[in-house]
């Protein structure tokens, strides 16, 4: 069953790729998009059948070179099991929904491009790079799946290959990540040096002895399990869109909407904080780069929540939030809360593919207009689309009852974890704050998009406005599917994220016990009697509250093991989880509240006073073109970097090709050359003696020379 999840997509790809002749444009759109709900069905079969131990499928033997031996096999666990879901079941609503979105496209000559098998296998062909990167039992499986979807973005990015802006974003979608990429390769490397293997199990059983090796690196001495931790997450920089490796993001929102919901909202974006949580027996050991992780973390979520309060295109004002909650998903990772940073993975993917998708319904409505300044007053032409964007809207904000934890739509359980983690790792640190703002600013750019898009007066073209139309229903059942995972994925799940020790550890697999009086640890689970059962009456509850007969508190546990003893390491001494279910009550509000502000400003703004965003944008013009211009990240590195390379590059064009080699060819050829050929020519006189002394005169040097040269011996 898990081999077919990994390889229907890429028998779809072929099939749409190279047999569309065959089969015809519909047959391989509908193969293609066939196979991805076989993967899908078998995917949730497998989150639900499967149990917390690992298991391994070996696909075939691969490389064998002296020590590195690697096989092509599928690692399954339950990080492995969680992303199954999520990648194949955003992808075959993709692949769906894109029936109705790319049926027509202005971009293509109808009737003489067969485009849409092509964009088909690229989708799927992604879907299988994506797989095997999630699968994978070794660093350099990963990684193949890690570039191949590199491969795939780049492809799908720049899919309109005749808009010029289309073919930049690929290509620096293409480069950024290869600085990131460099960083992972590194972090690979290290690891292979120090360990004598690439697999995860000789990885993480080494993890100990790491964080007690010093290695050198750049003529300087470092801790090997920080600097193996912080070049991975250079690695998860790049792909994830971190702050410094960011700026791709935004841009490759010129793909066509349903790559921008597949690959930069739900799923590749994403492989960075699966790295991290996969590599947690390292991070776990390495405080400082975990500390880095958080502060960078909370930087990104804080810098993107900014940036998207004025943007005025629909897709990028959600690429940001996409942004933005990336940096949530790191916070929670970098102050040891794996599970939590899995758990607002599990949840974003269902809100924000159904926030970008969407968006696409809008777009297509409105006859690929994205600007929301020519928007308004849609609510009632787009009815079904405007539902799905206000549950979308009522996820990311974080609508639900506080002080339930987890009574609510799907990103109140899961932001609210976030934020609760943080302050619990560092009461009123900066991340918690950064974290707390930027709710706050989500909520405001987000209610800021609804009444924008669908509320007011009609803006911008009469004719389109008069035009606009509902999506076809392909469009919009993927929307109401990914609706059901926005509404109740928080709530089903909560305990297993993000319930206490017990429950979680269960879940992941990760061995837990009971902290005895002399600091030992008696394992309770998986030694095979539950300790419960010696108490009677005791029970875990729905949401992960460990509670005795009379409803309180009944033991202390805390998670026990060694490093790879489950899909996520959680060290003896890291007790964030019960920290955080312990914060201050206004720590758990405080997100609720910073949702009511925002929502409240962005009422006042855009529906009380309309003219007043105008007015405050001119009255704060510095302040307002900072944040346009993406805090001017963007020109910062066209100065730093772009231009430079240009001065270099003209410096080598004009000083080395120009005239060093050009000179250099054109002087030979054209100079010295004829010099040398004149000079020769005047020797050719035709008269005999001329020659017969010419001969002479060589004899006599010849016989000198070996007279000489046999005498010196």
């Amino acid at each position: 069953m898990e081999s077919i999840i990994l390889f229907a997509p890429l028998f779809g790809a072929l099939i749409a790729g190279f047999g569309w002749r065959f089969t015809g444009i519909r047959g391989a759109q509908w193969i293609s998009t066939g196979l991805l709900f076989v993967a899908c069905a078998f995917s949730w079969i497998v989150f639900f059948q499967h149990g917390p131990e690992t298991e391994y499928v070996q696909v075939a033997r691969w490389i064998e070179s002296g020590t590195l031996s690697t096989d092509w096999s599928i690692r399954l666990d339950r990080l492995t099991s969680i992303m199954l879901i999520v990648v194949t079941t955003v992808s075959a609503l993709v692949h769906l929904y894109s029936f109705g979105y790319m049926a027509h496209d202005d971009n293509f000559r109808e009737g003489e491009e067969s485009y849409r098998p092509r964009f088909f296998a690229y989708l799927s062909f992604f879907t299988f790079a994506m797989l095997m990167l999630v699968t994978s039992d070794n660093l350099v499986q990963m990684f193949f799946g890690w570039e191949g979807v590199g491969v795939a973005s780049y492809l799908l990015i720049g899919f309109y290959y005749r808009k010029p802006s289309a073919n930049a974003a690929a290509i620096k979608a293409f480069v950024v990540n290869r600085v990131g990429d460099f960083g992972f390769a590194l972090g690979i490397f290290a690891l292979y040096f120090l360990v004598d293997s690439v697999r995860f199990d000789d990885i993480f059983a080494a993890a100990p002895t790491l964080a007690e090796t010093q290695l050198t690196f750049l003529w300087t001495s470092w801790n090997a399990a920080e600097l193996v931790a912080f070049l991975l997450f250079v690695g998860a920089m790049g792909k994830s869109a971190q702050l410094i490796l960011h700026t791709w993001l935004p841009d490759a929102m010129e793909g066509p909407t349903p790559v921008s919901a597949l690959i930069h909202a739900a799923t590749m974006v994403t492989a960075g904080v699966f790295l991290v949580c996969r590599m947690s027996p390292v991070m776990e050991f390495a405080p400082n780069a975990t500390a880095f992780i958080t502060f960078l973390g909370a930087s990104t979520a804080f810098f993107a929540a900014t940036v998207g309060l004025v943007q005025t295109d629909i897709k990028r004002v959600i690429a940001y939030s996409t942004c933005s909650q990336l940096g949530y998903m790191f916070v929670a990772a970098g102050v040891g809360a794996y599970g939590v940073a899995m758990f607002h993975l599990f949840t974003h993917a269902f809100f924000k593919a159904m926030l970008f998708l969407g968006a696409g319904s809008v777009i297509h409505g409105m006859h690929h207009e994205q600007d929301m300044m020519n928007y308004g007053g849609l609510r009632k032409k787009l009815p079904y689309t405007f539902l799905a964007m206000l549950v979308g809207t009522l996820a990311i904000t974080g609508v639900g009852i506080p002080l339930t934890g987890w009574f609510g739509f799907a990103g109140f359980a899961s932001k609210d974890a976030v934020i609760e983690s943080a302050y619990a790792a560092e009461p009123g640190g900066f991340a918690f704050w950064a974290l707390v703002i930027a709710a706050l600013f989500t909520s405001f750019y987000s209610w800021r998009l609804m009444f924008l898009t669908f509320f007011g007066k009609p803006r911008g073209d009469k004719h389109t406005h008069e035009h606009a139309h509902e999506s076809p229903m392909v469009m919009l059942v993927p929307l109401g599917v990914l609706g059901l995972g926005a509404v109740f994925a928080g709530m089903i799940w909560y305990g297993s994220f993000f319930g206490h020790v017990d429950k979680v550890a269960k879940f992941f697999g990760h061995p837990y016990g009971e902290e005895q009086a002399d600091g030992e640890i008696a394992v309770v689970w998986p030694a095979g009697v539950a300790h419960g059962a010696e108490h009677g009456g005791d029970h875990t509850d729905d949401h992960g509250e460990a509670k005795d007969g009379e409803g309180h508190d009944d033991h202390h546990y805390v998670f026990a093991g060694q490093p790879g003893e489950g899909a996520i390491y959680i060290a003896p001494d890291n007790t964030i989880l019960d920290d955080a279910h312990k914060v201050p009550t206004w720590v758990k509000l405080s997100p609720f509240v910073a949702m009511l502000i925002g929502l409240g400003i962005a009422i006042w703004f855009y529906l009380v006073n309309p003219a007043l965003p105008a007015k405050l944008a001119e009255n704060q013009r510095p302040l307002y073109l900072f944040l346009k211009n993406k805090w001017y990240f963007d020109e910062i590195y066209d100065f730093l970097f772009i231009q430079p390379a240009k001065a270099l590059g003209r410096i080598l064009w004009k000083g080395g090709d120009e005239a060093v080699i050009k000179g250099g060819i054109n002087g030979l050829a054209m100079g010295i050359v004829p010099f040398f050929t004149r000079l020769a020519g005047r020797a050719q006189s035709g008269y005999i003696f001329t020659y017969a002394f010419a001969m002479v005169i060589g004899i006599a040097i010849f016989i000198t020379w070996m007279t000489i040269a046999g005498g010196a011996n």
